[in-house]
């Protein structure tokens, strides 16, 4: 009869499972992840808790008690798709020459295209372009200004940065590439480089 009991106590669980305990760390990148998904195709504004709790399958109140506010998520996407620091990883005297080539050639990492849409997205509220211009500011324009130093950093590094987020916006228009001829590529990449290069030596 113990034996019995024994036995039923053991299979009941099986039998009329209960919550399974959540990860705690798996449950905040999904969120992160299902932010950086809406934030990057809608606008800051049309975006609510709700549907982000939504894509990923748990409750609005979860997503307040991991991150805050939806100020604080749409922060958190954005420093999730990076800050540019590889751009400041390597030699300066080579940076025109490996930044062309990769504007021109390399494959978008998707991490920096997601970054790329929240803040485009972002220039439709007053709110969201206001955290994303505060937050560039910090991890990226200045950063970027103490590297290249010298006269007029501040003014290079805004060109610097218009010209290499002007020219991926364009790749993207085209599908992921210039849509051109691969010689015609190479002319783009052979001029572009002095012009990055002459933003660097000032």
């Amino acid at each position: 009869m113990v034996s019995t009991v024994i036995v039923l106590w053991s299979v009941i669980p099986l039998l009329c499972p209960g919550p399974r305990p959540r990860n705690a760390a798996a449950t905040r990148t999904a969120i992160l992840d299902a932010a950086r998904e809406r934030f990057a195709a809608e606008s800051y504004d049309d975006v609510g808790m709700r549907d982000i709790a939504r894509d990923v399958g748990v409750d609005a109140a979860l997503i307040s008690r991991y991150f805050g506010s939806k100020d604080d998520l749409f922060l958190a996407a954005l420093d999730s798709c990076g800050d540019g620091s590889a751009l400041m990883s390597g030699e300066k005297s080579d940076f025109g020459r490996c930044v062309a080539h990769e504007i021109v050639f390399e494959p978008k990492k998707a991490e920096k295209l997601k970054g790329m849409s929240i803040m485009l997205r972002s220039i439709g509220s007053a709110k969201a372009a206001d955290m994303v211009q505060t937050t560039c500011t910090a991890r990226f324009f200045g950063p970027l200004e103490d590297w290249l130093s010298g006269p007029d950093a501040t003014v290079r590094a805004r060109l610097l940065a218009g010209f290499i987020m002007g020219m991926s916006v364009s790749r993207e228009l085209g599908g992921g590439s210039f849509n051109i001829e691969p010689a015609e590529c190479e002319a783009m990449r052979d001029r572009l480089a002095p012009i990055l290069q002459s933003l660097i030596d000032g």
